[in-house]
């Protein structure tokens, strides 16, 4: 097995942090703790209170499998492009329940930049997994 640049860790361990950010955010909520409840409007927590099971199961699988990829890729397996692809098809079940319940307009640009960003960073954990394996640094 080859040994990886030091890139490779700089990018996995910013990957895992990312991911964890994730993970607080599911919680947050799924729990729809007073922190997250009480910086949102009276439509938008109605909307929250509405989410379909089917989403809020997309965003923790999401998210969940995104954190254990970082931990395979942290520890050289190659199974972290198979949690890495769940996670993006996860991703992408959840935007489709976000672009049925809202119209692009208002989401405000924090929402949107997100909503663009999350599926391109899970796009290039695929990528970078996939190229790590092609490289031997991951078994």
């Amino acid at each position: 097995m080859t040994k990886p640049k030091t890139s490779f860790w700089i990018i996995s361990v910013i990957a895992l942090l990312w991911n964890l950010m994730g993970v607080n955010q599911y919680l947050l909520m799924a729990f729809k703790s007073d922190s997250v409840r009480s910086g949102l409007t009276p439509e938008r927590l109605a909307l929250l209170d509405a989410t379909p099971a089917w989403s809020t199961a997309a965003f923790a699988i999401a998210v969940f499998a995104a954190t254990i990829g970082c931990i395979a890729l942290l520890i050289r397996k190659k199974i972290a492009y198979t949690f890495f692809v769940i996670s993006f098809i996860s991703i992408i079940v959840q935007n489709i329940d976000a672009f049925m319940r809202f119209e692009i307009a208002e989401f405000n640009s924090f929402e949107l930049v997100m909503t663009i960003m999350i599926p391109i960073i899970g796009l290039f954990l695929i990528w970078y997994s996939k190229n790590a394996i092609k490289k031997g640094w991951l078994k």
